[in-house]
This record gives C-alpha cells, structure tokens and sequence, in this order.
C-alpha cells in the first residue's frame, strides 16, 4: 500500500511556498503527495526532479468546467474537453505522475435538472476514450471520479464510474474510489467495492465533514475490511479541505475550520490510515 496526501489542503498549485510543507510530509512517512492540476503553464519537469529528490512519488488531481464540458451538446465544447485533459495529461508526464484523478468526465458543480441522457453517456464515453489512448501513450493511468448528487449528475454513484471506464474500454482507464461520496451515495460499501474491483485503480481517504481521517463517522470498519477483501494495494491518498483556497473552499462548501492545523491532520490521518491497513490488510 502507498500513502499520499492531496496538497489541495494548502492550495490550488504547486508552489516553493509549498516546499517546506512538501519536505515535512516527507518526514511524516507519506510516500507520495497528489498535486492539483489547474495551472498547466508551471515547469512540472523541475518539480518532478524537486520531489525525486526527495524521495516521493506522484499523483494528479484535475477537473473540467462548463467551457471545457466533455459532455456537451456543442462538439466544439467536448473538443476543449478533450483537448485540456491531453495537455494535462502531458503535464502528469513531465511530473512524473503516475495517476490522474478526478471528475474530468463532465462540468463539475453544473447541473441539467435531470439526470445523463443517453447522449450525454455516449459523448462522455466517446471523449474520455480519446483522453484514455492519450494516456496510455504518455503512461499515465486514468482514475475517473464519481461525485455525489450535489456535485455533479453524470456520474454519482461508483457502479456508474465503473461502468463508464468498462465502456471506454482502455487499459489506461480506470475508476477512483472516495469515502466521502461513498458515504452519501451507497447503500453497500463492501459490495460496492467488490463490484468495482476490476477497474479500481486509487482511492480517496475522506472523512464526512472533509476534516481529519478517524475523526468523523465514515464507516471505516466496512470500508478498510472491504478493501483488504478485495485484496487492493495501490494509492490511499487523503483528501481534506480548508479555508486556504477561496473557490475551492466554495466549491466544496467548506465555511468553518475543522482542526487545528493543516500539518496536524496530515499527521493523525496517515497515522490512522496506517493503523486500519495494519489491522485489516495484513
């Protein structure tokens, strides 16, 4: 197992402000950090020779708006789409990046008032097949994110993911799994991971209220014995949010501060990571 944190804790991109942060999860005993993929102008070649220095390995997170909707009824639209997550993917490359997670199927926080029509499905799975063969040409592993009904209506539930990346049909495309909206949208989440096995490829360590793992009421039981079950031994990255980031903040609805530091969360969520893959995964 590989234990990473989400650095959209303390903001939208990787900066040198960031590096004594970096250098401290480093020294915490994380294997890898997951870097925000927004700004695509950075030099993410130097950063990755700064995190092999090092010494740690990693993960990409990146999203799509309404401009740049893989799934719109305007073709030039899903071109955007298609083209934005290719240059992300090239930027995942020169990082050193070995997956890239997220909701980049459709706009997130863009609601129709219904549910995916049939074209709507199709033109998902039609765009990320072609970000799917340009992953796999840059070899970097696509991990497609299902996000709760709030967020947005494509894909919700994590069978739904997993049927889609079954129909993009790609070796390089597979499916991300995520306590927090899996603590929303599922009625099982043992069977829900075991019906997802065969194209899990990472999985998001989130508690209910987006604070420190443990800490909340996620069932932690079911999802940690689930995972040993299925005998999973990739990524377990957590995924909190703060006040650091303004549209990120507001983004995930994050109004009030819920622990005491950034580095103290990190700290007590990989300890409690640990701790449940010590009792359930060995």
């Amino acid at each position: 197992m590989k234990f990473g944190m989400n650095l959209l804790l303390w903001g939208g991109e990787i900066n040198d402000a960031m590096l004594p942060t970096i250098e401290t999860l480093k020294s915490y005993g994380f294997d890898g950090v997951e870097i925000p993929m927004f700004n695509l102008d950075l030099d993410y070649a130097a950063w990755g020779k700064r995190l092999d220095d090092l010494g740690l390995e990693r993960t990409a997170v990146t999203v799509r708006n309404l401009e740049d909707n893989p799934i719109s009824p305007d073709a030039q639209v899903r071109a955007k789409g298609i083209e934005l997550t290719k240059k992300t993917l090239d930027c995942c490359a020169a990082l050193g990046v070995q997956t890239l997670v997220g909701p980049y199927h459709s706009a997130i926080g863009h609601f129709s008032g219904a549910g995916p029509t049939q074209d709507e499905w199709a033109w998902g799975v039609e765009s990320m097949r072609a970000v799917a063969e340009h992953a796999g040409s840059v070899g970097v592993k696509l991990g497609v994110e299902a996000l709760n009904r709030f967020e947005c209506y494509l894909l919700n539930a994590h069978a739904d993911s997993a049927r889609f990346a079954r129909e993009v049909d790609h070796p390089a495309c597979g499916i991300m799994y995520d306590t927090f909206h899996s603590n929303i949208e599922e009625k099982d989440i043992p069977a829900t991971l075991r019906e997802i096995k065969d194209v899990l490829c990472h999985i998001h360590i989130s508690e209910n209220d987006r604070s420190t793992p443990g800490a909340g009421n996620i069932q932690w039981e079911k999802n940690f014995s689930a995972i040993a079950e299925i005998k999973y031994d990739s990524w377990l990255v957590i995924e909190a949010f703060g006040l650091s980031l303004p549209e990120v903040a507001a983004a995930t609805k994050i109004w009030r501060r819920m622990y005491d530091s950034e580095l103290q969360l990190a700290k007590d969520g990989l300890a409690f990571m640990k701790q449940q893959v010590a009792k359930h995964c060995n």
